[in-house]
C-alpha cells in the first residue's frame, strides 16, 4: 500500500492507496507537526483507526511546499515504517513538459495536480484552480505542456491580512454569503472575500483561454478546501478534492516504471 502526503502551509493532506484505489484520507494541521515521534504516533493511530495495518504500508510519496518540515517527515517515515520513499521534486520525470522560465520554481503540489489532471483528461486543455492557503491557477494544454499560471492570496490569508493590518476589522467565518450586499462589517468582509475570489478566478480563466489556449475550450477543475464553496456558481466543470493525492500516486507509478 502507498502512503501519500501533500505537505502544505496550513495542512498536511494524506491518503492511502491500495493499488489504484484510495482507501482512506486524513488531514493534519501543519503547525502541529512537532517531532518525528509526535507525527509518527499520529500516522500509526490514523491508520489503525481506519483498519489499516501500518506494516502494510510499503511505500510513501511526498510533495511539499514547506521545506522546513521535510526533514521531520522523512525522519518519521524512516523511524515508524519500513518503506521506499519517493519525493516529487525538480528533476523527477512526470510526463509533463514544464514551460516555466525556471521549472524549479513550480510547486510540487501544482505538479501533482497537473499529473492527475492530464491523466484523467488526456488531449484536453486544462485549467486547475487549487483553493487553499494560496489560490493557484495552472494552465496545461492538450500536448501536456505546463504553460504557467497565477497565484493569489487564498481566502483565509485575505481575511487574516484584513484582521492583522486594520484597527477595526475582525476575523470572520469563511462561508457563502447570503447576499452580495453586506449589511454589517462582518457580512461585508465575508462578501468581499467570497466574491473577490470568484471575480478574480473568472477573470484569470478568461485570460488563460485567450493567452494560453487561443480561445479554445478548456476543462476547468477545482480542488482544495475552499473550492466546495463555489460548487453552485458554474465556475468549475468539476471539483476533485483528491486531485493532489491522485497526482502523487500517478507520479510514484511513473517513477517505478522508469
Amino acid at each position: 500500500m502507498l502512503l501519500c502526503l501533500d505537505v502544505g502551509n496550513t495542512h498536511i493532506l494524506g491518503g492511502v492507496f491500495r493499488k489504484n484505489e484510495i482507501v482512506t484520507r486524513f488531514r493534519y494541521a501543519s503547525h502541529l507537526l512537532g517531532t518525528a515521534d509526535q507525527f509518527g504516533i499520529f500516522l500509526i493511530n490514523v491508520l489503525q483507526t481506519n483498519k489499516i495495518e501500518p506494516h502494510k504500508i510499503t511505500a510513501a510519496a511526498i510533495c511539499s511546499v514547506v521545506p522546513s518540515y521535510d526533514f521531520t517527515i522523512k525522519h518519521t517515515l524512516s523511524l515508524y515504517f519500513k518503506l521506499s520513499l519517493f519525493i516529487l521534486q525538480a528533476g523527477v520525470k512526470t510526463g509533463l513538459n514544464i514551460k516555466y522560465k525556471n521549472p524549479n520554481e513550480v510547486g510540487a503540489d501544482r505538479i501533482a495536480n497537473a499529473i492527475a489532471a492530464v491523466s484523467a483528461f488526456p488531449d484536453k486543455n486544462i485549467v486547475i484552480v487549487d483553493m487553499g492557503t494560496a489560490t493557484t491557477l495552472c494552465a496545461i494544454n492538450r500536448k501536456k505542456d505546463y504553460l504557467g499560471g497565477a497565484i493569489l492570496p487564498g481566502m483565509r490569508l485575505g481575511m487574516e491580512s484584513l484582521k492583522n493590518n486594520t484597527a477595526k476589522l475582525m476575523e470572520v467565518d469563511i462561508e457563502i454569503p447570503t447576499s452580495c450586499l453586506g449589511r454589517t462589517t462582518r457580512e461585508s468582509i465575508q462578501t468581499g472575500l467570497y466574491y473577490g475570489q470568484l471575480g478574480a478566478i473568472k477573470e484569470i480563466i478568461t485570460g488563460f483561454k485567450q493567452d494560453a489556449f487561443q480561445n479554445e475550450s478548456a476543462m476547468i477543475i477545482g480542488t482544495g478546501g475552499f473550492s466546495q464553496l463555489y460548487k453552485d456558481k458554474s465556475l468549475f466543470d468539476l471539483i476533485l478534492p483528491d486531485l493532489v493525492l491522485q497526482g502523487l500516486h500517478k507520479a510514484y507509478q511513473y517513477a517505478e516504471i522508469k
